[in-house]
């Protein structure tokens, strides 16, 4: 299966899943609170598929598949029948159409929850976060860090793997302050704390380098400079160089590892170099010009060509698993985690601490889709619960046209006692469609700029 195909597959199942839970939570809630669904729709435009059950409802799968629906009996959308109006949606209670409209949000956030659980049973092998190397003047270097320690904890919150590492620091960027890392000494159970000085920390920086920025680079196997994969776009593959050819000197120094020379290489945005390497046993020469990337305001280097995954030796790895127990308030951790860090990163766009370029839209989604889908099932799933919360959290925000909006019409009229008049909900939903579509429009230019950048 192609990559293309993995992003199709991948972005209409992911989607599929999630809209359908979040269509249900509403479908459910209304049906328990006695309103009658006339539609329940996946999808916008043609139906594909249509059937109906029992109480009269239209199930549709439609033709775009980006959203979903669930309409319901309702005298503001036309003439209801005398012995239907208990039935519909606007004579019931206020609670109840709290409810109804907060199921499906919800019913996100159960789903993120039991894929959370799911991933947790099935256990995941991470890489212990060694510390390889540290930047001289760095701030990192600043605070005592040094390599061979591994980092145990961050700002108190336990790291069993650079992944909770990244997820901590992910957290603390754009702002100034203390980032407290704990470290182990090598060889040795002594723990101790370091604080590290932030300052604006990568704010505003539309790629941010979480490590690099702060001085620090992992432990990783030495890797031997034996090419497995080359850029058809990069300028390896333009000079002639091949996989499998062995790369023995740049500039005529010799080679000591992979690391060592990529290190070398993003030195030299644009600039040319001559190669050495071996090739069926024999020694071979070429010279090329190197291509540059830039990440936030760091232009760096780029060879475009690739080494093997390494080999990590056993006492680099560990495996976290836990038994259905177990996994449940760990999977409750790790719902709460991912909503609270959506909720702040939200927050922080908007006080141009985090770049508006970290938005994305369905190219990126798709793609990660696919690549989530081509690494395996736990990745998969993973990606599904994040989607899920990023999905739940954004229909709770308090925007008209969102779910979050009518629950501040609804929580409103709860509190005064009486509606909010139709035409501040009328003006309230076109600030609200303005702001959907300025903001879907800046995600699919993030996502054009990605493509294409």
């Amino acid at each position: 299966m192609t990559g293309g195909l993995y992003m199709v597959l991948g972005l209409l199942v992911a989607l599929g899943i999630l809209i359908t839970f979040h269509e249900f939570g509403h479908f459910w809630v209304a049906r328990r609170c006695g309103v009658k669904v006339l539609r329940f729709s996946i999808g916008f435009g043609p139906p594909l598929i249509r059937w109906h059950d029992k109480q009269g409802t239209e199930f549709v799968i439609a033709a775009l598949p980006l959203g979903g629906y669930v309409k319901m009996l309702d005298e503001r959308e036309g003439s209801v029948p005398e012995g239907q109006l208990e039935q519909a949606f606007n004579r019931k209670s206020v609670k109840q159409r709290m409810a109804i409209v907060a199921a499906g949000p919800l019913a996100n956030f159960l789903l993120a929850l039991v894929f959370f659980w799911i991933l947790a049973m099935l256990g995941s092998t991470q890489v212990r976060p060694l510390i390889g190397s540290v930047e001289p003047d760095s701030i990192a270097a600043a605070a005592g860090l040094a390599e061979g320690q591994e980092i145990t904890a961050i700002d108190g919150q336990p790291t069993s793997g650079w992944n909770a590492v990244h997820m901590a620091l992910i957290r603390r960027l754009g702002e100034s302050g203390t980032l407290d890392v704990t470290v182990r000494e090598p060889g040795s159970t002594l723990e101790q704390t370091h604080a590290l000085a932030l300052q604006n920390w990568q704010r505003g920086v539309a790629e941010p380098d979480l490590l690099g920025s702060l001085g620090l680079h992992p432990w990783r196997p030495t890797l031997p400079p034996l090419l497995a994969q080359l850029d058809p776009q990069g300028p390896a593959q333009a000079a002639g160089l091949r996989e499998g050819d062995l790369l023995l000197e740049l500039n005529g120094e010799p080679i000591e590892n992979w690391q060592t020379l990529v290190k070398q290489l993003r030195q030299k945005p644009d600039e040319p170099i001559r190669l050495a390497f071996e090739r069926d046993g024999k020694r071979q020469e070429l010279g090329l010009i190197l291509s540059s990337r830039t990440q936030g305001s760091v232009t760096t280097g780029y060879l475009g060509a690739g080494v093997a995954a390494p080999v990590w030796p056993d006492n680099m790895l560990r495996t976290l698993g836990f038994n259905p127990l177990e996994a449940l308030p760990e999977a409750v951790k790790r719902t709460w985690a991912m909503s609270a860090l959506t909720l702040d990163s939200l927050k922080k766009m908007l006080l141009g601490q985090l770049s508006v370029k970290n938005l994305s839209g369905p190219i990126t989604i798709a793609k990660v889709a696919g690549t989530s889908a081509q690494s395996g099932f736990g990745d998969f799933l993973n990606f599904l619960a994040y989607l899920s919360i990023s999905l739940g959290v954004l229909n709770l925000l308090p925007i008209p046209v969102l779910d979050g909006g009518h629950l501040f019409f609804y929580l409103t009229e709860w509190v005064r006692g009486r509606p909010v008049s139709e035409r501040i909900q009328g003006l309230g939903m076109q600030i609200g469609i303005a702001l959907v579509l300025g903001v879907m429009l800046l995600a699919v230019i993030n996502d054009l700029g990605r493509l294409f950048g």
